[in-house]
């Protein structure tokens, strides 16, 4: 049989520039209306037992090239384990070598989260009592942008993922937060339901997740850089959000993201906004070191540089957030996970994988539950 690969499907990217016999060389689509591209995701069929070459060509061209080097692709047999491959990057070329062990095989960039899997994990949270599910407004491609709310305490928590829709970690952060939170049993996520009001949006950008994009939605737009003027033609996804942020103000809040080329789990904060407090950085801190004590799967020594004072990019979600709600003392925290692995704790099998972003986000939340 010759091989065959194919990528039309939910979140699929790839095009196929030639193949011959065992060796494809492939490129990854530019996101619509946008220069962005690093995602892929695709099925490779009829070559059972053979040793195969993939070779996607362009990724020194791609958004953030310095993810390649150290960079594992990941591949399923059944779409549900997503494994480790053989990979090397040299001259802009990412080079994938396996040999199936079935008639199909799946790669991609990292785990995929498909819009269905979204679907199902919103409607099985939205079932459970005490759990209130809102459309708070509709994408440009006309998907809900749904918020689940949960909680009976003072104290105002978002939690939102995916503006970036390449950073399918997030959303699996996003199913183990759901299923701490919705649990009964869990006496931490009870005092948490006690103690705050969460409001949080598994997927800010189901467009972009849907269409196979990186980083922007249906308009080629940078949902992280529309929070200080969102419109309705660019950006309906972040001006719903903000809009339904404004009526509950906030005291916590949490966007959560994949980074290219840091092996680490972080967390970014809003130094430099023009209305900082100490107060307000120094529960930052307190959180941020707490969850580095828990946890292995945090460290505070990698990560971006803080901004100036008073030069904070406030079309950013963390900095907007934490600025226009600084009178409440809003800490505002952009997690990152790896797309490579967390260095301090490798996993040689599977890299950074979605059961170590689901128990992340259980640590997360047992963090704040001593913050509040």
């Amino acid at each position: 049989m010759t091989m065959q690969i194919n990528a039309s499907f939910d979140s699929g990217n790839i095009d196929i520039i030639t193949i011959n016999g065992q060796i494809a060389e492939l490129a990854i689509r530019k996101d619509a209306h946008s220069e962005f591209f690093q995602w892929f995701h695709f099925r490779v069929s009829g070559m059972r037992g053979q040793s195969i070459t993939l070779k996607i060509m362009n990724c020194g061209q791609s958004a953030y090239p310095e993810g390649w080097p150290d960079y594992r692709a990941r591949y399923s047999d059944d779409r549900d384990d997503w494994r480790c491959a053989n990979t090397s990057y040299a001259n802009g070329v990412l080079t994938i070598t396996h040999t199936p062990a079935t008639d199909s095989v799946w790669f991609a960039y990292f785990a995929p989260y498909s819009i269905e899997r979204h679907h199902d994990l919103i409607q099985r949270t939205a079932i459970k009592p005490g759990v209130q599910l809102i459309e708070l407004g509709q994408s440009l491609d006309g998907q809900p942008i749904d918020c689940l709310i949960m909680g009976t305490g003072p104290k105002q928590v978002w939690l939102y993922a995916r503006q970036h829709p390449g950073e399918t970690m997030a959303e699996y952060w996003m199913e183990g937060a759901l299923d701490m939170l919705t649990d009964d049993t869990d006496p931490v996520a009870k005092q948490l339901r006690d103690q705050c009001t969460f409001h949080i949006i598994p997927n800010m950008n189901p467009d972009g997740a849907r269409r196979g994009h990186l980083r922007t939605n249906a308009a080629g737009v940078n949902l992280n850089r529309e929070w200080a003027k969102p419109s309705p033609e660019r950006s309906p996804e972040v001006l719903c959000v903000r809009n339904a942020m404004d009526q509950t103000g906030i005291h916590w809040a949490m966007d959560v993201h994949g980074d290219e080329a840091i092996p680490a789990n972080f967390i970014a904060g809003f130094e430099g906004i023009p209305n900082w407090t100490d107060p307000q950085g120094a529960r930052f801190y307190a959180f941020r070191d707490a969850l580095a004590d828990r946890t292995p799967e945090f460290q505070t020594r990698l990560g971006y540089p803080k901004s100036t004072p008073g030069r904070a990019n406030l079309t950013m979600s963390t900095n907007q957030l934490a600025n226009r709600f600084a009178h409440m003392g809003c800490v505002g925290m952009t997690l990152e996970m790896p797309f490579k692995d967390h260095a301090p704790c490798p996993d040689p099998m599977r890299g950074w994988s979605p059961a170590r972003c689901k128990q992340l986000a259980r640590d997360c939340l047992a963090t704040l539950a001593t913050q509040l």
